[in-house]
């Protein structure tokens, strides 16, 4: 009797490499999304279809020109199974390219949300558990339109990920009858100079205001325009990473800011609750979107390499479970598009007494048009 290669490698570990920044202004949305993949695969027993996982962590320094050495240290040296990565769109592009070229290993992308990679740069074997920059904001279009806000003025940085934003906000805001924003603001990333620009609004006098920044650049943004203008004067909406980890920083000036997320922490589901103290117990940190886009990722991980017995050879079927899995998770139970994208409910909040409130659904199961993908 010869054992077939399976019967010998169900007992060795599946390898999952982990390429998310650990370092830098990112770092601590690459700790969260490892934080949360983890937990979920502990939750299934540390194992994926019957076997031990064996991770391999790089630091993506979020530094798009090192993604192809990373990405090909991960695939072609360490022979890993799954890559996870990564937070940076442009990372994210660069690392996709090199598993277009290694069809046997799985790419799962845990937040890095550039149109394109879930439209004409799709492919077979790369997977999204997060958003398309269009996803959040189109409905946020939506929303302004049947608000009546008339003239509306768009701010964000100057770059691929604040430009995609923008135009699904300026996409759905047409589609409902807005017509074309005022005008649409940028600044310089990763500047967070903003005077010139809040200048610039209270000249224009617009109804509304709708905005992306995150990070350090979501906490000055917001203070300096309550400060400069007031959200009681001119109502300011954003993308959720507006106010997603900010609020304590940003303070009163949050309050009433509306945002659309696919996810907040008080939104009321027996599994949010369940992710939000696990989280919390486990990384001693308040669970935010990124840990619930690597919990996602482990989800997906965990279901799709039972449905195969965790023959992590069977390419066909590992593709096919993951495109068949339905997750039931903190934010809802999503499915995945034709294009390897979530379909997923995006909810309204509300800023108030520093909790980002559900106040409803901006656009329940929600799928990206997956415009150019042939798969």
């Amino acid at each position: 009797f010869v054992p077939t290669r399976f019967a010998i490698a169900a007992h060795s570990p599946v390898k999952v490499g982990i390429m998310l920044p650990f370092s830098g202004v990112y770092a601590r949305l690459g700790e969260n999304i490892t934080d949360g993949l983890m937990m979920r695969i502990e939750e299934a027993g540390g194992t994926l279809g019957g076997r031990p996982v064996e991770y391999v962590r790089v630091d993506s320094e979020a530094a798009p020109p090192k993604a192809v050495d990373n990405a090909m240290k991960l695939v072609k040296r360490e022979k890993v199974d799954f890559v996870v990565g990564p937070v940076h769109s442009g990372v994210a592009l660069a690392m996709s390219k090199v598993l277009r070229k290694s069809p046997m290993t799985m790419m799962i992308i845990p937040n890095a949300g550039a149109n394109q990679l879930t439209r004409e740069a799709c492919t077979r074997n790369v997977f999204r558990t997060s958003f398309s920059s269009w996803q959040p904001n189109y409905p946020m279009g939506l929303e302004l339109a049947k608000r009546g806000h008339k003239r509306v003025v768009t701010v964000t940085w100057n770059y691929a990920a604040g430009k995609q934003m923008m135009e699904g906000f300026a996409e759905g805001y047409a589609e409902a009858g807005g017509g074309k924003p005022l005008e649409d603001l940028k600044v310089e990333f990763p500047d967070i100079e903003f005077q010139a620009i809040l200048t610039r609004i209270a000249a224009l006098k617009p109804d509304a205001v709708y905005a992306f920044f995150s990070g350090p650049g979501a906490i000055k943004f917001v203070r300096d325009y309550a400060a400069a203008i007031g959200t009681d004067k001119i109502p300011l909406y954003g993308a959720g990473f507006l106010t997603e980890d900010n609020i304590a920083a940003q303070g009163a000036a949050a309050e009433g800011i509306v945002t659309g997320l696919h996810w907040a922490d008080t939104l009321d589901l027996p599994a949010n609750k369940r992710f939000l103290e696990a989280f919390s117990a486990r990384s001693g940190r308040p669970g935010d979107v990124f840990g619930v886009q690597g919990y996602d990722t482990g989800s997906l991980m965990v279901q799709a390499m039972a449905a195969i017995g965790g023959d992590t050879g069977n390419t066909d079927g590992l593709i096919s479970a993951m495109e068949g899995a339905v997750i039931d998770g903190p934010r809802g139970t999503w499915t995945m598009s034709k294009a390897h994208n979530p379909i997923q409910d995006i909810y309204l909040r509300r800023v108030e007494n520093g909790r980002n409130r559900v106040i409803g659904i901006a656009h329940a199961k929600l799928e990206d048009p997956g415009s150019g993908c042939k798969l």
